[in-house]
């Protein structure tokens, strides 16, 4: 019994950070907190909503501060990407741990942990209530996660894509500098790439763009936030036109 008849959004996109994952750890993977977050996942998986997700490295190795400590950036950036499967592995264990059957595609062909990338076969994977974590970015280097959840979110007709935070929307400046920062209940596109409000990189923004895909920005650590917005409620910020 689902109730997916009341949901905002019937398949959706969610982008998390590594770091997200790291609990109140400096580094690598805080096993309480994929746990809460898989938690969040499936009572959202639970209505019946279908149910993407892009996890960042962050945690583990991050391409660009590679590069700027003088590491060649390709081979910095595909470093990156392999730390992306890492956290994609920790997150389908722990889905299924609570029933979920879940996939983790990857965009390197990498045939013993993950499935390599076919659209029609993620597709199929979403229609059959599966969870699809998409791994390693786009395969390119010089590409964000950010712009990977853009892409596989146009690619696999989510109607949104959800940005799991650790702020409840975006605001008109820092709220963690500036005490009289106030929350947007809606920006535009343009907007956040002309003020540079970093929801998201400008080529994944761009791309949200020009494929009309919401962008709700809300925060992963506030309980029951992912499934509030199914519902329409909660605190949360919306980027669209």
């Amino acid at each position: 019994m689902t109730d997916i008849e009341n949901t905002t959004f019937k398949r959706v996109m969610l982008k998390i950070s590594g770091e997200a994952l790291m609990g109140d750890t400096s580094f690598g993977l805080h096993p309480p907190t994929v746990q809460r977050v898989a938690k969040e996942v499936k009572s959202v998986h639970d209505l019946g909503v279908e149910i993407c997700m892009v996890i960042g490295g962050g945690n583990i190795f991050r391409g660009l501060q590679g590069s700027a400590q003088g590491m060649e950036r390709t081979t910095a950036d595909y470093m990156g990407m392999l730390a992306t499967v890492m956290n994609a592995l920790a997150m389908q264990s722990a889905l299924e741990e609570l029933g979920i059957h879940t996939r983790v595609i990857s965009a390197i062909t990498m045939n013993e942990v993950a499935e390599p990338y076919i659209r029609r076969r993620a597709v199929r994977h979403l229609e059959k209530k599966r969870v699809c974590i998409f791994a390693a970015g786009t395969g390119n280097p010089y590409f964000t996660t950010d712009t990977a959840a853009a892409l596989r979110a146009s690619e696999m007709a989510c109607e949104a894509i959800l940005m799991g935070k650790n702020v409840d929307g975006v605001y008109d400046k820092d709220p963690k500098k500036h005490d009289d920062a106030q929350r947007l209940d809606r920006i535009g596109y343009d907007e956040v790439l002309q003020k540079r409000l970093g929801v998201m990189d400008a080529s994944a923004i761009a791309l949200a763009r020009d494929n009309n895909l919401p962008i709700v920005v809300f925060s992963l650590d506030e309980p029951g936030g992912f499934k509030g917005i199914m519902a329409g409620e909660g605190t949360y910020t919306i980027v669209e036109d």
